[in-house]
């Protein structure tokens, strides 16, 4: 049993699990239920509940005791009594079957539309009678005032065989090239013919009149919806005796009320598959359409989805056991479906233990759909090597990725990593000792990753601790070390405070002075835990208190941030050179053997290049200056005119003339300072008779 919830609706599939080979022996049965678990657990509400190759059509009996299927390879078709929940009888055919009907209320009358236009009818032993239609036939529905059967198919006419008369009568004549499906109304018995132009056609066989003509294929195209061709009738269904259900080969149904000729709501369901039937569920006002994908349950005035079911494989028809929430698919598989639905009614009386099974299930917690199922993508697929499988049943696409049995996931993953276990296996060991480490005495366990990080805050935890104890009122910080939110700082090393990052070391600029604290921790701390595993290894007895140590502390409110930062852009400066250095230095690895400029240092004809601060000096002085420099040492210096390894020196000589002149310049010096005469005992007379004498100056 497989348990799935779509829109908050349970959904249990009574045939999911392994089914058994026709062809193996009860002998051989009962063993292998006994080997595999998933074939023992499995619910076999119906013996034998399926076909050896495909299912193509299922009915269930007015009475409800007995659920015929048609299906092949061979044709045949197979009655199962829900009272007995076994195989009754099955009767192989001559062809396959396109369509059947139940004419009593049990399967005493059956009759079957084959592939090869036979009409077959079969009575309670068997065979009774066949005939033969003019055209291939589609559908065909059983009008029972009249005794009437009215066959649709390849052809414009509608075919009609009245069973009391045991002949053909007058076909009815449609406006149609072909007629794909037929009802008929249980009301009024009005009969409607869904064509391959998109149209519907009614007629009363009363008269065998056409009474109206309904034009579905342009009120099915909705928005966003691609047409390729004119959609034609693939379903109808009559409810009660106003309603009917049109479905188109695009994916859409039409509900019509008779008294007009627009739908009252058109429900797409977005694959642009075939309709392939409808039914009508009164209690909740529901339609469930069904196309080859997927069975919709839906509200039919507005059209709101109440739940949905997607097989594994495609569906080739629908039926619905009458008051019940039950329901059964003919598929292209060898299995037919069975559903079970608590919210669409009880379970039949043949199986109501179903829901004391089901009251069960709902106290566990119910499997969803891709429990089963492990999700890859691509990449994924690429690094296990399984590219190859897409495209088949081994995957299912899902989204961007696929979905794939998580048993051929596990069986690839080992064979990809074959050292998988043995590294579960040590990791699992290493819990095992690390849970039994935890009774012991603890010391301060610091993380893998951001260990500095976390001493910071183990302080700043002690601090607020006794802030605490002294009853201090203020806010106080909650450590992130016990906090599942920053978990992944401490245990990934992408999360790494890299200490050696300009960012860090300019918005730390006290960094290197808690840096050496906390290193001084750390070593402390690794070298008790090294102690703590050789105690372990020599197998002594654990709880030996750890030494404390006392701690510097360190006073962070100082103003030596400022000094730290200019140290540390100071740094960074010097850094940045050198890496640049470097980075030229493997660029060109050539100019390394070269000589440069600034390296030049050897041999004396190169000293004037070390005396490029004494030059500077005697540039800015005066030329008086500058000899007289020269006359103390005696010589005169030219080194810019050195040639290879020869220096030109000389001394200065003066000429008479200049010593004359110089002699006569000091002597006019001595004369002046002689007769220069002093000004002290002069005074001010400007403030007497400023009143009196001002006009006669």
């Amino acid at each position: 049993m497989q348990v799935s919830s779509v829109n908050n609706v349970k959904i249990y599939n009574l045939s999911h699990g392994k089914s058994l080979p026709e062809w193996l022996s009860d002998r051989k049965k009962r063993a292998l239920q006994k080997k595999d678990v998933d074939v023992r657990r499995r619910i076999e509400l119906i013996q034998d509940f399926e076909m050896p190759t495909v299912c193509t059509s299922i009915r269930v009996s007015r009475d409800g005791q007995y659920i015929l299927a048609a299906g092949t390879y061979k044709p045949r078709v197979r009655c199962y009594d829900t009272h007995q929940l076994s195989l009754k009888f099955e009767r192989c055919l001559d062809s396959d079957v396109v369509a059947f009907e139940i004419l009593s209320d049990d399967y005493s009358k059956l009759v079957f539309l084959h592939i090869d236009r036979y009409v077959e009818f079969h009575s309670q032993h068997g065979f009774y009678y066949k005939t033969r239609i003019p055209k291939f036939g589609r559908d065909f529905s059983y009008h029972y005032p009249s005794c009437d059967l009215y066959f649709v198919g390849a052809s414009s006419e509608i075919y009609r065989l009245n069973l009391e008369q045991g002949r053909f009568l007058n076909s009815l004549q449609t406006s149609a090239v072909e007629v794909n499906v037929c009802d008929i109304n249980p009301v009024h018995h009005l009969f409607a013919a869904g064509t391959l132009e998109g149209k519907v056609e009614c007629w009363d066989p009363r008269v065998r009149n056409r009474v109206g003509l309904l034009d579905c294929a342009l009120s099915s195209v909705t928005e966003g919806t691609e047409v390729e061709g004119l959609p034609s009738i693939s379903a109808l269904k009559f409810n009660g005796s106003l309603g009917m259900a049109v479905g188109t080969s695009t994916g859409q149904v039409l509900m019509y009320d008779l008294r007009s000729s627009h739908p009252l709501l058109v429900k797409d369901h977005y694959y642009g598959l075939p309709i392939k039937a409808l039914h009508f569920h009164e209690p909740l006002d529901l339609v469930l359409s069904a196309d080859s994908k997927i069975i919709k349950m839906w509200n039919r005035d507005n059209g709101k989805v109440f739940s949905s079911i997607e097989p594994q494989s495609n569906i080739n028809d629908m039926c619905v056991y009458p008051g019940s929430g039950m329901l059964f698919t003919a598929n292209e598989d060898p299995k037919m479906n069975t559903f079970y639905v608590p919210a669409l009614g009880p379970a039949p009386r043949w199986c109501s233990f179903l829901d004391n099974l089901t009251e069960e299930l709902e106290e566990n917690p119910e499997t969803t759909v891709y429990d089963d199922y492990k999700f890859v993508t691509r990449k994924d697929l690429e690094n296990l090597g399984l590219t190859h499988l897409i495209g088949s049943a081994l995957l299912r696409a899902y989204m961007h990725g696929f979905f794939m049995d998580i048993r051929l996931y596990h069986k690839v993953k080992t064979l990809a990593n074959p050292f998988a276990y043995e590294e579960y296996r040590k990791d699992k060991i290493r819990q095992k000792i690390e849970e039994s480490r935890t009774q012991r005495v603890q010391l301060k366990t610091l993380p893998k990753v951001n260990k500095e990080l976390a001493i910071k805050l183990m302080e700043e935890g002690e601090e607020e601790n006794e802030l605490g104890n002294r009853k201090k009122k203020g806010k106080t910080s909650t450590n992130i070390l016990h906090d599942d939110r920053f978990k992944v700082m401490f245990e990934n090393p992408d999360y790494q405070v890299d200490e050696q990052s300009e960012e860090y070391r300019l918005l730390n600029p006290i960094v290197s002075k808690v840096s050496q604290k906390r290193r001084k921790q750390l070593q402390q701390l690794a070298q008790q835990e090294a102690e703590l595993r050789k105690e372990e290894e020599d197998e002594e007895p654990e709880g030996r208190a750890s030494s404390e140590e006392e701690e510097e502390s360190s006073d962070d409110d100082d103003k030596s941030w400022v000094e730290e930062v200019r140290e540390q852009r100071r740094l960074l400066r010097v850094e940045e050179r050198e890496r640049k250095y470097k980075e030229r230095k493997q660029q060109d690895p050539q100019s390394q053997n070269q000589p440069r400029f600034y390296q030049i240092k050897a041999g004396e004809e190169f000293r004037s290049f070390k005396d490029v601060a004494r030059k500077q000096k005697m540039q800015k002085a005066s030329l008086e200056e500058r000899l007289k420099l020269e006359e103390q040492s005696g010589m005169l210096n030219l080194s810019d005119t050195a040639v290879g390894s020869k220096q030109l020196t000389f001394t200065l000589k003066k000429s008479e003339k200049q010593r004359s002149q110089q002699q006569a310049e000091r002597d006019h010096h001595e004369e002046r300072r002689k007769i220069r005469r002093a000004a002290g005992h002069l005074h001010s007379r400007r403030g007497r008779g400023r009143g009196r004498g001002r006009g006669r100056y």
